[in-house]
């Protein structure tokens, strides 16, 4: 047999790979990283900006007098009196809000009703409107002309109500999604062998709903600690009775102690995070053994 021959002079070009030209596997992937990075850095630029440098300042204006004076401001009768009626008012709105949350957002979920698109459109009207005009909205309504017969000016009935109005929403909008995805086969299998509601609620539903439960519960709470324009007009800021620590904090800043503001900002920023770190390992937590137990 004779081997074929080249009818030209022509050297013999060496062969392509796939992985070689712009188009190849390293080239993707070196683009895939350079935009990964870009997309990192412009949100940690942006992070940086709008949340960890004002964090950043206010801890450095709490430090201008020293650790005694931070101790001071943060220990003195008004401020602790504010920080009780602060963290009183706004566990018991977040307790309410994990019963009645999961309430409307199951009736939105699970039950069909004429207008059911509207009530879903109102439950992020306090998300919508400003604070101020809760606090008018709630002191027409509880104020010393309440058409209701019902005067909650002044007292801390009347704070925990406006309150309840502006962090309605978390809880509602955590577990909503939720509720939406959840399995129903699991439920229907359960009553199938004989469990009842309340059996169903509590060992099928709510472990599957824990998560987004306390995600909902610490969102209301953190926001109900540092609330001031709602709780303004209705609260009236009765020392030791109705002031809350937002609104001890503008007495400090009108007094000229802007040290002294900023170091009961630190103590309520402290406490927010350290609620919402502590439900975010217990609602972890739950998830795990929940896709454990799946």
């Amino acid at each position: 047999m004779t081997s074929a021959v080249r009818s030209d002079n022509s050297p013999a070009l060496p062969e392509t790979t796939g992985n070689s030209g712009s188009g190849g596997p390293v080239s993707r992937r070196s683009r895939r990283l350079g935009t990964t990075s870009l997309r990192v850095g412009a949100a940690s630029i942006w992070l940086s900006v709008i949340v960890l440098l004002p964090l950043a300042a206010i801890l450095v204006e709490s430090a201008q007098g020293g650790w005694s004076h931070f101790w001071a401001a943060v220990t003195s009768n008004s401020a602790v009196a504010s920080f009780q009626v602060t963290l009183t008012i706004s566990l018991a709105v977040a307790l309410i809000n994990l019963v009645f949350g999961l309430l409307v957002a199951w009736v939105l979920t699970r039950d069909d009703f004429v207008g059911k698109r509207l009530v879903d459109a109102v439950i992020d009207l306090p998300f919508a409107l400003p604070t101020i005009v809760a606090s008018l909205v709630m002191l027409a309504l509880y104020g010393p002309a309440s058409p209701v017969n019902l005067h909650l000016q002044h007292t801390k009935w009347g704070v925990g109500i406006a309150l309840l109005f502006v962090t309605l929403p978390f809880v509602v909008r955590s577990v909503q999604p939720v509720l939406l995805e959840l399995d129903r086969e699991t439920e229907e299998a359960a009553a199938s062998l004989g469990a009842n509601n309340f059996v169903i609620l509590t060992k099928v539903i709510l472990p599957a709903l824990l998560p987004s439960l306390l995600s909902g519960a610490g969102l209301a709470f953190s926001r109900a600690i540092g609330e001031f324009g709602s709780v303004v007009l209705i609260g009236g800021a009765v020392p030791g009775k109705t002031e809350v620590s937002s609104q001890w904090i503008r007495t400090l800043i009108e007094n000229d102690d802007r040290t002294g503001a900023a170091a009961i900002s630190i103590v309520l920023l402290l406490i927010s995070f350290a609620v919402l770190f502590v439900l975010r390992i217990i609602g972890s937590r739950a998830a795990k053994r929940e896709e454990l137990a799946k």
